[in-house]
């Protein structure tokens, strides 16, 4: 039971709205009025400058690490094993294994992305999960985060479109998983793996609004 715990905790983490709040904050305005509708850095940008958009962005990859390294020491996991390094010590609860602890850990890892794209707070309309999916990202495979970061960048700079960067880093990250497993083998690959390409299928499907207008060349460009 205490390990189902971390579920619920990762979700209402990611149900934060940071972007709506700050929006509401400093311009008494609604950020689901305003571009795309959405709660994420890109939108606050356009509604609240790039400070606004920037204060987003750390904010929600900070809920998502948040969500990872509590899971983790609610399971008794131990917090050395973070930023990439799988841990063998045995989870507190002793119907749990370690190796248990690390799918619970792959839950909250996603369900904290789940709750930044479908938030309670905002009858479940929120942002694209890209930032958190970053910050739970640099906890559980922070080598993975940095090349999908330089894959982001490339494909920004050569479209401007953040859209298409954020669908092409996240489309890469089960492949960069797999690439770094087979480089340096983890104990906690298949965990990490399927909330790799949870993760990734959640984003891309967030974007999908993104992708009709990218399909039609009515998407807007970063400036």
């Amino acid at each position: 039971m205490r390990s189902a715990l971390v579920i619920p905790i990762a979700y209402l983490l990611g149900s934060i709205p940071f972007g709506y709040l700050i929006v509401r904050a400093s311009k008494r305005a609604d950020i689901r009025e305003t571009g795309s509708g959405g709660t994420g850095a890109t939108n606050v940008s356009r509604r609240a400058g790039k400070g606004a958009g920037v204060l987003t962005l750390v904010l929600d990859a900070l809920k998502g690490a948040a969500a990872v390294v509590i899971a983790r020491a609610v399971l008794g996991l131990s917090l050395s094993g973070i930023f990439g390094i799988a841990s063998l010590h045995q989870a507190v609860n002793s119907s749990a294994t370690s190796e248990n602890a690390y799918w619970w850990v792959a839950a909250a890892a996603v369900a904290v992305i789940i709750g930044h794209i479908f938030p309670v707070w905002l009858g479940f309309r929120g942002g694209k999960g890209v930032a958190t999916g970053v910050g739970v990202l640099l906890v559980l495979a922070p080598l993975v985060t940095a090349f999908a970061g330089v894959v982001f960048l490339v494909i920004v700079l050569l479209t401007r479109y953040v859209s298409l960067g954020s669908i092409v880093a996240a489309a890469a990250i089960p492949l960069l998983v797999l690439i770094q497993n087979y480089i340096t083998p983890r104990i906690d690959f298949w965990p990490l793996m399927t909330a790799s390409v949870a993760g990734a299928a959640l984003i891309i499907f967030a974007h999908r609004e993104n992708i009709r207008r990218l399909i039609s060349r009515t998407e807007t460009k970063f400036e």
